[in-house]
């Protein structure tokens, strides 16, 4: 598996929006280098004959019974809220344009 260039890691970083400053970059691009090279690995250890599994054991589900209950209206849920409009939260945009 190719390394991953400083470039990259402040690609990633970018994207995640995360502030690294050059000693970051330089610390963490062989970690996470040493980090996929280990998942590869691990995907390498099950042969063609063991299903891919998310759980050892089976998971079994306990579901309740879908009850109407009373519940709040629109206007008393957003009675606390700092901003609102069309019956909706209103929170600060997190995104720039570029996305």
């Amino acid at each position: 598996m190719p390394e991953i260039s400083r470039d990259e890691v402040a690609h990633l970083a970018d994207l995640a929006r995360i502030d690294l400053d050059d000693a970051e970059l330089d610390h963490l691009a062989p970690q996470l280098s040493v980090i996929l090279e280990s998942v590869a690995s691990i995907s390498g250890v099950a042969g063609d004959d063991v299903p891919p599994t998310s759980h050892p054991m089976p998971l079994t589900n306990v579901f309740r019974e879908d009850v109407v209950t009373p519940s709040l209206t629109a206007e008393q849920a957003l009675s606390g809220a700092p901003a609102s409009d069309q019956q909706r939260f209103m929170v600060p945009r997190i995104l720039g344009d570029e996305q």
